[in-house]
């Protein structure tokens, strides 16, 4: 059976065996996958960098409905985070969409809308954008995408900033400086809709915060 070829963003990767990784990736046609990564964690090994967390990739993999694993061939780099990296706001933010991307996706179900708001949502921060801005944002419509969101119980100010952040593109909204206490009830009121949902608190969470 010839390889399967799907444009992916990486969520997760552990240790696995020698040399392995598992993998944790969101396609943009098959939803969640989990995957195999052979020697991955060698120093030649034909992954390069493009298994670092949220790469966008062109994964090549063998699927096969008897495995719950897939096995991963290997893995084109399209866009790296990279440049995010280098502020620590940024790049928590990443980890926080990271989890929640891992924790809120079931297995093999495809989720297109999921994968394009990973994608504004890292095109909004790489072009500069306010990272309290994309972490209401990307809270909200996670929530939201997967189906559990009930009536808001929050603030005027912050219903008003969740109706447009409904209506509009993130880059398209208006203007207005973020603090961590800009619409802040609103995403501790997704947040624990989120863990409810997914029973175990989040971990980068408590991080994020602190800041």
């Amino acid at each position: 059976m010839p390889a399967k070829v799907s444009e992916a963003y990486v969520l997760r990767t552990y240790p696995f065996q020698e040399a392995d990784l598992v993998v944790s990736f969101l396609t943009r046609d098959q939803g969640k996958l989990r995957g195999v990564a052979k020697r991955a964690r060698r120093p030649k090994s034909n992954f390069g960098s493009g298994l670092e967390r949220l790469s966008h990739v062109r994964m090549s993999f063998d699927q096969r409905e008897t495995r719950e694993l897939v096995r991963l061939d290997s893995c084109e780099l399209v866009e790296s985070q990279f440049a995010l990296q280098s502020s620590y706001e940024a790049s928590l933010v990443l980890d926080y969409m990271a989890e929640l991307a891992e924790q809120l996706l079931p297995l093999n179900e495809p989720s297109e809308k999921y994968f394009r708001l990973l994608t504004s949502m890292l095109s909004y921060l790489r072009g500069g954008g306010q990272i309290w801005a994309a972490a209401t944002y990307y809270t909200l419509w996670a929530a939201r995408l997967s189906g559990f969101l009930p009536a808001l119980k929050v603030s005027r100010e912050s219903a008003e900033i969740a109706e447009e952040m409904f209506d509009t593109p993130i880059a398209n909204m208006t203007e207005r400086e973020w603090s961590k206490d800009t619409a802040r009830d609103l995403r501790r009121f997704c947040v624990r809709q989120i863990e409810q949902h997914v029973e175990r608190r989040l971990m980068t969470v408590s991080m994020l915060e602190a800041l």
